[in-house]
């Protein structure tokens, strides 16, 4: 059977994984009675609800006598090393574009990689169906793109597919009375554009993971494609370690794929996409040969992690209340198991109680600790940090590039923020009352923006940021919070009648009747130091006064925590007890007495 290999590219939210739905409906892939309305590649529950892809997908279909292998890769910037690694992988790459956003940020950084590889690319201009959509000029944008990174004179002129993956539509024009349902013109232009894939099924054996699984039955699964020669179910391969040794072992099982699902096969040649399970600690990058004939592959890059966190044992009073999991050995063991599975991520032993977590972003590292409160776990975790990095002598830290679209009332403030957190303004353009922002900025002046952002634009700002470069670290303050908290002083159950004596203080994190601990922090104060607040204490009952009096206490509603908010918002003396039903903030040092000793102390 004849093979085509692709890649499915883009900024995030311009609707890639439902494309890939919609060319598996089209494809024939189900019966005619089968329910299709939850078919869809984002698989696991976190990806269903925040409806972003995080682990790259493979999946396969039959069409017209061609087996076409199809990509659905990560539009964030914190999984963009997937996106690299799989670029390795196949022979074309679909680029999808939104009809009025046209190019973002994101679409520049795949599409380089895209370039940098030498795969052939075809685009889609997706949601024309959008009143909004400006066609003609999104396809300038992007030709534009391709000038600017420098891409070859063939692929200058490339075929433009104008779809509408919600309602399952395309046509090679960009009239809207030309839509048709299905995929066929876009799946004709895969086999006619996109080259056949190289490798010859008679040379020795090549195979390289581009992409890793885990199952607690056969361990580590590598997946990536068979570049030349033939792997089969059973039979002894070497496997050239990244180190340089070689390790030879037992191929136990081959899986290839097809629609939604993963099929055991007996064996794959040159240019199939399949997963590889028998070496249990099989890593990207590596590749496997026939014994005897060892010839590597160019080592794959991997992204570097940017951020780091400390992950530790519950120590609040409230330990084991609602979790199961809470010991260090049972969150070492499936920080571990995670590492198996997850490239870009890192963890190493900061103390007995304690692991250092290294990620691509505080997205990166906000869905594992998701994840882990999902399964049962009770952790604590600290303010993430940038990792520094030595270049040359000179103490380094990441920059990243910053892309901002907001409306113009809300620019000035904006502009105001980002200088204070040693931003460097790139340019500044307008259109239809809206003005997008570019800057260069360190990483750490992006931890803790985001909420600042979303109160300052109202909710109207779009944001989006991916890694530039290393630059030399510059000694200024960036990323504290400047407003200091209420932290409770008491143990027990807060009251409608002292929070309602608190209001003027500041902002409250809880409601009437939440318990709550010492050192716990239950709002923000409305200065810039932190201030102790008793909010256990209950009204006192005399004969003059009447109980029913309580009743009319009228609260403002407090501000609600998510993860994401808790990590930007905490300063490096606080940390966030996380379990399974909870988020609370806290400070490192619970008591009220020694805290303001070792306050005073700084």
């Amino acid at each position: 059977m004849k093979k085509r290999n692709v890649a499915i590219i883009a900024h995030v939210d311009h609707g890639k994984t439902t494309l890939v739905d919609e060319i598996l409906k089209t494809s024939g892939m189900f019966r005619e009675n089968e329910d299709v309305s939850n078919v869809t590649m984002d698989s696991n529950a976190l990806e269903k609800e925040r409806g972003i892809t995080i682990l790259a997908k493979t999946t396969a279909l039959d069409y017209k006598d061609y087996r076409i292998n199809i990509l659905d890769t990560p539009g964030h910037a914190d999984f963009g090393g997937e996106v690299e690694r799989i670029m390795n992988m196949v022979d074309g790459v679909i680029l999808v574009v939104d009809a009025y956003e046209g190019t973002m940020p994101q679409t520049r950084f795949v599409l380089k990689k895209a370039l940098e590889a030498h795969v052939k690319p075809l685009v889609v201009i997706n949601k024309v169906d959008k009143p909004s959509a400006r066609c003609k000029q999104v396809v300038d944008e992007v030709l534009d793109l391709f000038i600017e990174l420098g891409a070859d004179e063939e692929w200058l002129d490339f075929k433009v597919v104008y779809a509408s993956a919600l309602n399952g539509t395309c046509s090679l024009s960009d009239d809207l009375s030309t839509q048709t349902p299905g995929f066929e013109e876009l799946l004709d232009l895969i086999i006619s554009e996109i080259p056949a894939p190289s490798g010859d099924p008679a040379l020795p054996l090549q195979f390289q993971p581009a992409l890793l699984d885990y199952n607690d039955y056969v361990g580590r699964i590598g997946i990536g494609r068979v570049h030349n020669g033939e792997i089969h179910v059973g039979e002894m391969v070497s496997c050239m370690r990244l180190d340089g040794t070689v390790k030879q072992f037992r191929v136990q099982k081959l899986f290839g794929f097809l629609g939604m699902q993963r099929l055991e096969i007996e064996k794959a040649e040159a240019g199939d996409i399949v997963a590889v399970a028998g070496l249990s600690d099989i890593s990207v990058g590596e590749t496997l040969c026939e014994i005897g004939k060892e010839n590597a592959l160019p080592i794959l890059h991997i992204d570097e992690p940017t951020l780091q966190m400390t992950f530790g044992t519950n120590s609040s009073p409230f330990v084991g209340q609602e979790g199961k999991l809470l010991t260090a050995r049972q969150i070492e063991d499936r920080l571990y198991k995670e590492m198996q599975r997850d490239v870009s991520l890192k963890v190493e032993p900061a103390d007995a109680e304690s692991f250092l977590v290294s990620g691509r972003g505080e997205l990166h590292l906000a869905i594992l600790i998701e994840n882990l409160r999902r399964e049962g776990f009770e952790i604590e975790v600290s303010k993430p940090v940038v990792i520094m990095k030595e270049i040359d002598g000179v103490l380094c830290e990441p920059w990243e590039e910053l892309q901002i679209e907001t409306p113009e009332e809300s620019v000035g403030s904006i502009i105001e923020q980002l200088g204070s957190r040693g931003a460097v303004m790139e340019s500044m353009t307008n259109f239809e009352n809206q003005v997008r922002l570019l800057y260069s900025i360190p990483s750490r002046g992006l931890i803790g923006f985001m909420t600042d952002f979303m109160t300052l634009t109202k909710g109207y700002g779009i944001i989006n940021h991916t890694f530039k470069e290393y630059r030399p670290y510059q000694e200024i303050q960036i990323g504290e919070r400047k407003l200091g908290v209420l932290v409770s002083t008491e143990n027990g159950k807060s009251s409608a009648y002292a929070l309602g004596q608190l209001e003027d203080r500041g902002v409250m994190f809880i409601e009437p009747g939440v318990l709550v601990y010492e050192g716990m922090i239950v709002g923000e104060c409305n200065r810039e130091n932190d201030l102790a607040v008793n909010v256990v204490k209950g009204k006192q009952l005399t004969n003059m006064r009447a109980a029913s009096a309580d009743k009319t206490v009228v609260l403002k509603r407090p501000r609600p925590i998510s993860l994401e908010y808790a990590l930007d918002y905490i300063n490096n003396d606080e940390l966030i007890e996380v379990t399974p039903s909870s988020i609370r903030l806290r400070k490192r040092i619970l008591n009220t007495e020694q805290r303001k000793k070792f306050d005073a102390r700084k």
